[in-house]
């Protein structure tokens, strides 16, 4: 199944770029040294199916450095500036890997200004019909089309803004296909000064359109990197590059181990999204390690799994520093503030050396589970023999679960806080945008909150 991306603002772009350098480092690196010819062949062949159009080299060119048929992404550009997505594309030629299609972008001469309005409601409708143009040449070049992947951020106003418009164009004009939105939290700390308008307003409409929302959220990045990775002065190359390795450890090929087919986003969506009142996603992934301390490291999977699963119910971004104190207790009682976070729907997927013969079954206990969910449907495992980018042992956890209800509170309060004072209200409203627009934000994620909290 082919996906198409769609990267839209700075943000958007930038991790797209990355993305799909990711996946060809993964599939033509170090991790298929140990196959052989015909297992990487067969790998090489689904990873370029889902990310790139690509007309078929010989196999003595099969992407080395002289060949000159590249993979062409499947993507989508739009920016309301054009700074960000020449550089992604000059940098995609650099790479002598893959390019960018040269007639798969838009962009205008004049950014947002981080207002949501202005992207919403200007820069929007502006732009539908060119970019749809575009979706739609992207999707009829695909052979077996699986859906759409969105790459946005909530704090600014081009890709929250126009991000969140496209997404309902896109729910109108491919009602049938699946569309996932992988967006980036904000530092708590703030980037934008306006940047819980900004989110609150995205997620509103992004609930009503996007089949599902996957959250990777900047203050634990900025933790990876720092505490895992070693980097000292952290860039946003260095951020987007976590995401994108995080993103490609589940979209990479994986099989089931039920029932033998891939990890398409239909075949996803439908094991984590059991009821569309949720449809928060998070990643988790182990291990994080600096490619110098990589040669210095061995990781068993017993290990990787044992801190994975409390990462999982103690609602941490990484293996580092996770409460060892919370503990999975029987679900016939009130849940109180400190204890663990329960899940409606997790996926697995394990990638390296021995996979195949791991014990997975703490994952499966249904004390970690919502009791209305069946117990066939909340747990399920992709496994993946090749070994994951440049480790032997990666695994991957991409979960619906209540992780998201303290973030979204904290995000909601805040935005509510400057509403109430009427702070920068009016640089809204003179876009075409009304307070009532607000308000429906506000509850809508208010009853997002709700239903979270009561699993």
């Amino acid at each position: 199944m082919s996906l198409v991306t769609v990267q839209l603002g700075q943000c958007g772009n930038q991790i797209g770029g990355q993305l799909f350098t990711t996946v060809l480092e993964d599939a033509y690196g170090k991790g298929g040294l140990g196959c052989t010819k015909k297992e990487n062949t067969v790998y090489q062949d689904a990873v370029l199916e889902r990310f790139f159009n690509t007309e078929e080299p010989s196999s003595e060119t099969r992407l080395s450095c002289s060949q000159q048929v590249l993979p062409t992404a499947r993507a989508v550009m739009v920016d309301m500036e054009p700074k960000v997505i020449q550089q992604t594309i000059q940098e995609a030629k650099k790479s002598g890997k893959w390019q960018y299609c040269e007639k798969g972008q838009f962009c205008q001469k004049r950014g947002s200004g981080n207002n949501w309005a202005h992207g919403y409601s200007h820069h929007g409708p502006t732009a539908r019909d060119a970019v749809m143009d575009i979706v739609q040449r992207e999707v009829e070049k695909c052979d077996r089309f699986g859906g759409f992947l969105s790459l946005m951020s909530l704090a600014g106003g081009t890709g929250s803004g126009v991000g969140a418009y496209l997404t309902e164009c896109l729910r109108e004009e491919y009602p049938h296909s699946f569309l996932a939105n992988q967006i980036v939290w904000p530092y708590g700390t703030g980037e934008v000064i306006v940047q819980n308008f900004n989110a609150a307003l995205t997620l509103s409409h992004l609930y009503q359109s996007a089949d599902a929302i996957i959250v990777f959220e900047n203050d634990n990045l900025h933790k990876i990197c720092s505490q895992l990775l070693s980097i000292k002065n952290i860039s946003f190359q260095d951020i987007n590059s976590v995401i994108s390795q995080e993103l490609a450890s589940v979209l990479q090929p994986a099989i089931s181990a039920d029932s033998g087919r891939t990890n398409s986003p239909g075949e996803l969506l439908e094991r984590l999204v059991p009821d569309p009142q949720y449809k928060l996603l998070n990643v988790r992934t182990i291990p994080h390690t600096s490619e110098r301390a990589l040669a210095f490291s061995s990781f068993t999977w017993p290990g990787l799994l044992k801190h994975l699963r409390q990462m999982l119910i103690a609602n941490a971004g990484m293996e580092e520093g996770v409460d060892w104190q919370v503990k999975v207790h029987s679900r016939d009682r009130r849940l109180s503030s400190a204890d663990f976070t329960p899940s409606l729907a997790n996926v697995l997927f394990l990638r390296g050396k021995q996979c195949e013969s791991t014990d997975i079954s703490p994952f499966s206990d249904p004390r970690l589970y919502s009791s209305w969910v069946p117990r066939d449907a909340a747990f399920s495992v992709f496994r993946q023999q090749r070994p994951f980018h440049h480790y032997e042992k990666y695994a991957s956890l991409l979960s619906n679960s209540q992780a998201p209800v303290g973030p979204l509170g904290s995000l909601v309060g805040k935005a509510w806080n400057m509403f109430a004072s009427r702070a920068y209200v009016h640089q809204y409203l003179k876009y075409g945008i009304a307070e009532e627009d607000f308000l429906d934000s506000f509850a809508t994620l208010e009853q997002v909150i709700n239903n979270y909290s009561n699993l």
